[in-house]
This record gives structure tokens, sequence and C-alpha cells, in this order.
């Protein structure tokens, strides 16, 4: 018979992703950028919170990293709009990581302060597990998606600094229980604040924007 050796491994084993997180987080905190971590399922409307949310940017010059795992459709759009956008292509990758956002930072030009919307591949599990030099984690749900994600996805609930509830529109269409939602993401995160949002008809972003505003790059 053979013995079992039992180790005991110390080191996380994301150290070195949380190492390149930690000084883009403070480079970009050097220069007055706030970083903002756009995570959610696909479809959830993270491209349309973002154009929603830009013209109630009161001093805060908008910048954009778009990631997806393949085209390029979300910045071609924001670009023709007129706001510094950047691509990654993670081509197949679930989730963006620091180095990525590292070498993209350094080749993106910082003109004014501001805060760059980092648009994370849609998927609730990956982008909450990896820091990537964010200040803030805003997290987008869906009233379509249904009212027990925070049950099912508990660390993106947990982690998240800002929720954003979309489509709320559609509240009298969909079976959406917002008392069972709100119940969930309490027990995972009792004082993250939540807005009730609507990419249809812009309700509630002018609100997400001045919360945005009144956060330190620190």
């Amino acid at each position: 018979m053979h013995d079992v050796i039992r180790l005991d491994v110390k080191e996380n084993i994301h150290s070195e992703n949380d190492h390149i997180a930690d000084h883009v987080r403070q480079h970009l905190s050097e220069d007055g950028i706030l970083v903002v971590n756009v995570m959610g399922a696909p479809g959830v409307g993270k491209t349309t919170t973002l154009k929603n949310i830009f013209p109630h940017l009161r001093k805060a010059k908008p910048y954009v990293i778009e990631g997806d795992i393949e085209s390029d459709i979300d910045t071609v759009d924001l670009q023709n709009m007129g706001f510094d956008t950047y691509q990654i292509n993670t081509f197949g990758a679930c989730h963006l990581d620091a180095p990525l956002i590292h070498d993209a930072i350094h080749k993106m030009d910082f003109d004014k302060e501001g805060i760059l919307f980092i648009e994370n591949i849609g998927n609730l599990v990956c982008p909450a597990e990896f820091s990537i030099g964010e200040h803030i984690k805003m997290l987008i749900s869906t009233v379509t998606e249904g009212s027990d994600k925070p049950y099912k996805y508990p660390l993106a609930f947990e982690k998240a600094d800002i929720i954003l509830i979309n489509k709320c529109d559609l509240l009298p269409y969909v079976d959406f229980d917002e008392d069972f939602f709100m119940k969930g993401v309490r027990a995972q995160n009792k004082d993250v604040p939540v807005f009730k949002v609507s990419g249809k008809t812009g309700e509630g972003y002018r609100e997400v924007a001045a919360w945005l505003e009144s956060r330190n790059p620190d």
C-alpha cells in the first residue's frame, strides 16, 4: 500500500492576477480614473446601460473596455457615438483578467479624469471571481431572468458594490417576484445599493450616474 501524503497549499492561486490588478488600480487611481467592472449574464443590457449612463455624467469622462469572446459590434457602436472604447476578445475564455486589462490600459489615452467602464464577458460565475483592477463591481440583473438569480449565483451578488435591475418597464408582463429577489440579495449583501432601471425608457440611470460620480478612485 502506498503512503498518502497530504500537502497544505497556502498560496492563493489568483495571487499573480491580484498583484497585477492592484497595479492597475493604483495606476488609474493616480490618474483620477474610477474603474467599474460591469458584470451580468448575456442579454441583460450591459452596453445599453453604458449608453444610458453616459449622458448623465456631469463631470466624469467615460472610457470603455469592451470584453467579448468574439466580435467588436459593441465597440464599433460606442466608437461611432464618440466614446473612447478599446476592444478585448478572449476567443473562448469566459472572463477578463488583470493581465488583459493591464495591457489594454497602456494602449489607451486617459486625457481627463473620469470613469473607465470595463464590460466583462456575459457570465454570472467567473467574472465575480477575478479582480481586474476595479474600484467598483457593478452587477446588472433583469426582470426577464427571473427572481431566483441571487440564490443561484450568490458570489456575484455578494461581491457587487452596486446592483441594477434592468428592463423594469416589463414588470407588468413578466413573472418577477421583487420581494423574493431582494430577500436573496440582502442575504448575500445587506448594504449594496439597488437601482431599478430601464434601458428602453431611461428610468433610473440619472441616479446611477450620480452614485458613480460620488465615488472616489482611491
